[in-house]
This record gives structure tokens, sequence and C-alpha cells, in this order.
């Protein structure tokens, strides 16, 4: 070997040593586009909103129980479902879900009534169907985007992952001695921490796996006084790492892993590839740091009460996931029943694991942060890891897997939702109201 091939192996090494830094670089953060349109309208909370071709807006409304359309300038609007006798259309009794389907058509999926109805792009009922699998009403219509349809004839999304007892619940039921005024209440198993998705066919009802993902994990223990008063206590993690996933307009299906950032995807025809690592700033979390960010957890729940976003955000609803999907009946008594009827209803405590359980590194996400826009990226809301004024921080991942922009949004915002043209809608908080503002993504 001569001298001067001896001398170029170092300079080659140091090339790629040079271009792989380069290709690990994160974009440096940019601001969003500036605001066109605003809702004069208020609501108190919303679930989902889809976009139309022609600019306008359809918006489930949670508390008002309704859904409502909105035109292209956010101006205007009109009812297409509520609780009341107003549009013969009715909302239902508990929280539905607002799903894209053919075109410019919507589903509003209506769980009490086990039926979906069929939103033509006028804002108008065109016919009623039936929830394909009555049994999975509430994971398809829970209200905050754990639904999608894949633009092939099936619907994605996660079953409940745990059920005590009820009709359909099966699993664990809550069972007391019958006649007793102190039932016997057995310990709970935990929830699991990971749920398949699922599609199912909405001509055969055929069901097919097409993905796991890992889920906040969640202890339970539930406790009776002589009264036959029930508290049922969780322990939760606030930090957790978790998995989330998203359907893309043209039907994959992104499902982006917390442990290491990355993106499986499951294409259309059913082909899987795993793309690159996506850079992040992990941040090392020291046994102070851990102190303290519960200590912040528990003084933002006391401030906001018992709500998801009080939980750090753990649980708050977005597309693709969000909530830890657990449902909990307590059957009345009576021969094989639980708590005597009459009995309080039970009391849910939730509190924390000890900040020694929380993970080293805080993880890139939280559950409920995975959205995709009209051109197939995948926008993630980030965990910041340094101090960054202002809203949060999303990272655009295109088709490939690949980080090719963040973005950040005004504080107080959350985005719920894209539109055609680059239009981004945000939901922006003012206190106990919430308005609807469409920007622009650039």
């Amino acid at each position: 070997m001569n001298r001067s091939t001896i001398v170029m192996i170092p300079l080659a090494l140091a090339g790629l040593i040079s271009s792989s830094a380069v290709a690990q670089q994160r974009p440096a953060i940019r601001q969003l586009g500036a605001v066109t349109a605003k809702t004069a309208e208020t609501f108190g909370n919303i679930a989902s909103v889809r976009a139309l071709s022609d600019g306008s807006l359809l918006v489930n409304d949670i508390p008002g129980r309704r859904v409502v359309m909105f035109d292209s300038n956010l101006s205007k609007f009109t009812v297409v479902a509520d609780s009341t006798s107003a549009t013969g259309n009715a909302y239902g009794g508990r929280t539905g879900g607002l799903l894209a389907f053919r075109g410019d058509s919507t589903l509003f999926v209506d769980p009490a009534s086990v039926s979906m109805l069929v939103i033509d792009p006028s804002g108008k009922v065109a016919r009623v169907v039936a929830i394909p699998r009555a049994e999975d009403a509430s994971s398809i219509g829970g209200g905050f985007g754990g639904a999608s349809y894949d633009g092939r004839g099936g619907i994605i999304y996660r079953p409940l992952n745990f059920r005590f007892g009820g009709p359909g619940g099966g699993g664990v039921r809550i069972v007391g001695t019958p006649g007793s005024a102190t039932p016997a209440i057995p310990q709970l198993p935990d929830p699991p921490d990971s749920a398949f998705v699922v599609r199912v066919d909405l001509a055969s009802r055929k069901v097919d796996t097409v993905g796991v993902v890992k889920t906040p994990k969640i202890k339970l223990e539930t406790k009776s006084d002589e009264n036959g008063r029930i508290s049922i206590s969780s322990l939760i993690n606030p930090l957790p790492v978790v998995d989330e996933w998203v359907v893309t307009p043209d039907g994959a299906i992104a499902f982006v892993r917390g442990r290491d950032y990355h993106i499986d995807w499951v294409n259309p025809d059913g082909s899987k590839v795993s793309a690159a690592k996506i850079p992040f700033d992990w941040q090392r979390m020291t046994d102070e740091d851990k102190v303290a960010f519960i200590d912040s957890v528990k003084a933002v729940r006391e401030r906001q009460g018992n709500s998801p976003l009080a939980l750090g955000g753990a649980f708050a609803g977005a597309g693709g996931g969000g909530t830890p999907n657990v449902q909990i009946n307590i059957n009345p008594g009576g021969p094989g029943g639980g708590p005597p009827r009459g009995s309080p209803p039970p009391q849910a405590q939730v509190n924390f694991i000890p900040p020694n359980e929380l993970p080293d590194y805080k993880p890139p996400f939280f559950a409920g942060s995975v959205r995709a826009d009209t051109e197939g990226n995948i926008w993630v809301r980030t965990i910041p890891t340094s101090a960054v004024a202002g809203g949060p921080v999303y990272d655009v991942i295109n088709r490939k897997g690949e980080l090719v922009d963040r973005v950040q949004i005004p504080a107080g915002r959350q985005i719920v939702g894209f539109g055609p043209n680059g239009a981004v809608y945000l939901a922006n908080r003012d206190g106990t109201s919430l308005t609807i503002e469409r920007a622009s993504v650039k």
C-alpha cells in the first residue's frame, strides 16, 4: 500500500462522516403561514374537522352535540346534525366521529344508533348505513379521530383494547357478593400496553389486522367501602413511550414508532417498508428532571382539572389514535352482578407513577400527536427538548419517511386538520372557548 493510498483512506472516512452528519441535521424551525380566516362561532371543544375541496369545513362539536358546516370564509354555517329536532338528523347520546369518505362526501359515525350518516358535499344527509361491526361502534365513532376511510372500501381503526363486562364487553367483570352491602371487588388486571390496528371492509364486514402499536401503560386498582362505594384508581405514566398511526390520502398507513422515532409504512397494496430513523434531539432526563416533570404535570392538572390536556397531553385525542381506549362498565347488582342497586357511582382517581419510573430520555411525541396532510406528509407534534419560545413545533415527514420541515404554530393553537391548497386548520383556545382558524402552510 503506497503513501497516497494511506492518506486517502482517512480522507474518505472523513467525507463519509461529514455526509452522515449533514444528512442527520434537523431543518431549522420556521413559522406557519398567515391566518386567512377565522370563525366567529365559538366551541367548548371539537373532536375533528373535515375540509372539502371548495374550502367549506365540517366541524364535529362535542359539547354542542352537533355537526356544523362552515362556508369557505368560515363566516356562515349550517347545522348538519344535532341533538334536537331542528334538523331531523340526531347527533345521538354519545360522542360521534367524523370521517372523510369518497370524494367530498363524509361519514358521521353515531355509536348510539350503530349507524353512519353519509353527508354529501352540500352538507345534506344523503343516506344512512349501518356501522360494519356493531361491537366496535365506539372505536370507529369515538369522536377523537380514531378511524379513517382508506379510499378502497375499508375503515381503519383501533378497537377498544380493554373492557369489563357489559353487553359485548367480554374480559373481566367487576363482581360483588349478591345481597352483600360490601361487595367483594377483585383486583383488576392492568390494561395492555399495546393494541391492534385493524381494517374492516364495508361490503364484506371482514376484519384484518394491519399493525400493532404501543399504547400508554395504565395500572388499575379498585376498592370498596362499607357503603358499597367503589373507587377506581389509575396509576399512569405522563411521559409514555408510545407509537402512533395515521392514514394518508393514498390509503397508506404510517406507524410512527416512539422508541427510536421512525415510520413503518403499510402501502395500499399491503407491502411494508421501514424508513430510516428520523433525526431528533434526544434529551436525557436526570433524576432531578424526572421529579420536576411530575411536579409540573400535577400543577397543570390542579389548574385544569382531570382532563386529557391536564395529563401532560399523554391522552390528548387527535388524529390516528389518541386516548388509551379503556372502557369500564360497573354492572348493577343481582345474580352474578356487581355492587348493590342504588350504590353511589364509582369514583375515578388518577395518580402518577414515581419519578424514577419515567423514561431516561424524553420521547419524541405524546399519544394523539400525529396527522397527515393532503399531500401525504406526516405532521408530528413533538415534545420540546429545550426551551423554545412560542407555540408547538411539528416535524413534517414526507412519504419516504424523511424529515423535510419543522413548523411552529402560534401559541395556544393545535392543528386539527388540513385542507386543499396548503390550508391548515387550527383550534385556538381562549379560556373556556375555542375558535377555528385557517392558515396557510407557508
